[in-house]
C-alpha cells in the first residue's frame, strides 16, 4: 500500500471527491495532513462524505460545489477559491463513462468530451495562476486504459453523428492524456515548478461502469465487473497511481502511472505504458488550441 508522505499546510482539489478513488484520494491526502476541498457537483453527497471524513480529520476538508459539463460553475468555482493563497495540488479525478445514447453539457459539448476534457481542461487554466503561486504544484489528470483504443475525432470532436458510447469515451480519456503531457511540456518550456502527470485506476469497483450507463432512464448492460475472470480491485488500490503522481518525491513531470500487475488493471503502481498515438506532441498541441477556443481558457501570461 504506497503511503501517502506529510502533506501538511498543503491545499488540494480534489475533483469527484464523494466516491470512488475521488474520495478515497481526499481520505488519504487528509490523513496526511493536507486541506482537501472536495469539488463535488452534489452538495449533499459532498456533505456526507465531508462529515465521514472530519470524523478521523477534524477541520481538514470542505465541500465546494463544482458541475465540471458547465463553463459557467467551473468560473465560479474558481472564483470562489480565491480566499486561497494558492493552491498546491489539483486532481482531476471526476468523469463519467459511456452513457447508452449521446448527451450534451449546457454548453453543447458532447458530454464525455465535456465533462471528462474540456470541464477539466477549463478548471486547470484557471486554477494555473493559484497554483504557480504554491512551491511545489502538480496537476495530476485521471486516464484510462480506455485511451488505448481512443482516436480524437478531429472532424467531430462532440460525436454529432456516429456516436459510439466507448469510442467516445476511449476519445476523452486520450484527450486527458493529452492536457497532461501538453501541459508537462509547456511547464518545462516556461521554467515553472509545476508538475504535471496523467494516471489510471486500471479496472477499480466503483459507480463509474453503471453511472454513465443508466443515464436516460436505461438499465446498465452487464458489466465486466460481472466476469469471473477479469482481474478487478478496490478504490484503496484504484486511487494509488493518481497519489503517487500527486505526492511521491519520484513522480515525473509528464509521466503516466498506473497498474503493474495483471492486465495493466490492478496491482501496485507503476509506470504505465504509452503508445505511438499517446506520445504525439502535436496531436495534444492541436487538441488544447481547440479546448482553448472551445472554453474561452488560456495559459497564464498570453
Amino acid at each position: 500500500m504506497y503511503v501517502v508522505p506529510d502533506q501538511s499546510g498543503r491545499t488540494a482539489v480534489v475533483t469527484g471527491a464523494n466516491s470512488g478513488t475521488g474520495l478515497e484520494a481526499a481520505r488519504r491526502l487528509a490523513a496526511a495532513g493536507a486541506h482537501v476541498i472536495l469539488a463535488v457537483r452534489d452538495a449533499g453527497k459532498g456533505d456526507r462524505a465531508a462529515a465521514g471524513l472530519r470524523a478521523r480529520h477534524p477541520g481538514s476538508v470542505e465541500v465546494r460545489v463544482l458541475d465540471l459539463a458547465d463553463l459557467a460553475s467551473v468560473e465560479k468555482f474558481v472564483v470562489g477559491l480565491a480566499d486561497l493563497p494558492h493552491v498546491d495540488l489539483l486532481l482531476n479525478n471526476a468523469g463519467v463513462m459511456a452513457p447508452p445514447e449521446r448527451f450534451e453539457t449546457v454548453d453543447g459539448f458532447e458530454l464525455q468530451l465535456g465533462t471528462n476534457f474540456l470541464g477539466p481542461f477549463a478548471l486547470t487554466n484557471r486554477l494555473l495562476p493559484q497554483l504557480l503561486a504554491a512551491p511545489a504544484p502538480r496537476v495530476v489528470t485521471m486516464s484510462s486504459v480506455a485511451a488505448h483504443w481512443g482516436r480524437i475525432r478531429t472532424h467531430d470532436l462532440h460525436w454529432t453523428t456516429h456516436y459510439g458510447p466507448q469510442r467516445a469515451y476511449g476519445q476523452s480519456k486520450l484527450a486527458d492524456l493529452y492536457l497532461a503531457r501538453h501541459l508537462a511540456a509547456v511547464a518545462d518550456q516556461r521554467g515553472w515548478e509545476l508538475l504535471s502527470a496523467a494516471a489510471h485506476p486500471g479496472f477499480t469497483r466503483t459507480n463509474l461502469q453503471t453511472a454513465g450507463a443508466s443515464l436516460g432512464g436505461r438499465t446498465p448492460r452487464r458489466s465486466l465487473l460481472d466476469l469471473p475472470l477479469v482481474p478487478v480491485q478496490d478504490p484503496p488500490q484504484g486511487a494509488e497511481p493518481m497519489l503517487f503522481a500527486a505526492t511521491s518525491p519520484d513522480a515525473q513531470r509528464g509521466a503516466y502511472y498506473g497498474p503493474s500487475g495483471a492486465l495493466s488493471l490492478v496491482g501496485p503502481t507503476g509506470p504505465a505504458w504509452l503508445s505511438r498515438r499517446m506520445r504525439d506532441a502535436r496531436a495534444a498541441a492541436w487538441l488544447w488550441d481547440a479546448a482553448e477556443r472551445m472554453t474561452g481558457t488560456g495559459l497564464p501570461g498570453r
